[in-house]
């Protein structure tokens, strides 16, 4: 896929790396190319990768030109909705941009001169879920929420989480909101077959429409706003159907301060909440803890 995208002289010289490796791809103009590989920095260079910041590829503005051009279909205007949300999905991939916002009368209209584009690389890494997994299903589906900090491996875990369930659990009707388009657009599409998806849509759209005519009994989304999600989430549980989302958070204690979260905690929506971190290296599970925020698995 990353060939599609790329200007040939980065596609080169990344393909002569595991691809499978890399976590985030980062391109800004007049900068080097900054490759990600298991939550490490390196730069891209005609040879491989470097810690040296004085050796590698240089990204052009012509470079950034070329990957929206090609992302777009050479029509900036068919992504601007997705654009003005400062990232763009294309076959899984998540591409992160900044540049100038046009704002008209107090909305953004567009982001133009884009100067930085983040590439992030979806995974599927089978039975990363399986240390904790007789937490969340044992006795039943648990309502269960995957918090860590950005890139630390929440979407990986959820989409394994998904063909775990589908796999073992019988008379499981699985439903995934892929608001992102992440979630489901993965190599190995034998991975999640036999698994419902709602792609490109809002979580109220998905949430509403799914309960009313794909009768699920577990759904699976990604990257809660908890201010906007509340009401969905909580028609979704209060109807007999489990869910199991991500949140950004550092830690239980940070979670725990979100004022903003405060209501699903006081109502005790999530029976489970796990905790990924990279201590032990990308995807690191650091615990498990109960809706009383009691750990329960370290």
């Amino acid at each position: 896929m990353l060939r599609e995208i790329l200007p040939s002289v980065i596609y080169e010289n990344l393909s002569l790396l595991p691809l499978d490796s890399i976590n985030e791809i980062r391109l800004r103009v007049g900068s080097l190319v900054v490759v990600n590989v298991g939550g490490v920095n390196n730069f891209l260079t005609y040879s491989g990768l470097s810690k040296k910041a004085s050796e590698g590829l240089i990204v052009r503005s012509a470079n950034i030109d070329y990957i929206l051009q090609k992302i777009s279909n050479n029509s900036l205007y068919t992504i601007n909705d997705q654009l003005i949300n400062g990232y763009i999905t294309f076959n899984g991939f998540r591409l992160g941009v900044s540049g100038e916002l046009v704002v008209v009368d107090g909305k953004i209209k567009t982001i133009k001169n884009i100067t930085s584009i983040n590439i992030r690389l979806p995974h599927v890494v089978k039975n990363c879920c399986l240390p904790v997994y007789n937490f969340i299903v044992e006795g039943g589906i648990k309502n269960t929420l995957i918090i860590s900090p950005p890139g630390a491996g929440k979407t990986t875990f959820i989409r394994d989480l998904a063909y775990q369930i589908n796999t073992h659990e019988s008379n499981q009707n699985i439903l995934i909101v892929d608001e992102r388009n992440e979630i489901s657009s993965i190599y190995d599409k034998e991975y999640l077959k036999g698994i419902d998806v709602y792609k490109n849509c809002s979580k109220e759209f998905a949430f509403g429409n799914g309960i009313r005519s794909m009768n699920p009994s577990v759904i699976i989304t990604d990257e809660i706003d908890v201010c906007r999600d509340l009401y969905s989430i909580e028609n979704a549980i209060t109807s007999g159907v489990k869910v199991i989302a991500t949140l950004h958070a550092k830690d239980i204690n940070d979670l725990r301060n979100k004022k903003s979260f405060k209501e699903m905690l006081d109502k005790e929506m999530w029976e489970r909440i796990v905790v990924l971190g990279t201590s032990n290296g990308y995807g690191t599970i650091e615990g498990v803890y109960n809706q009383h925020l009691r750990c329960i698995y370290v």
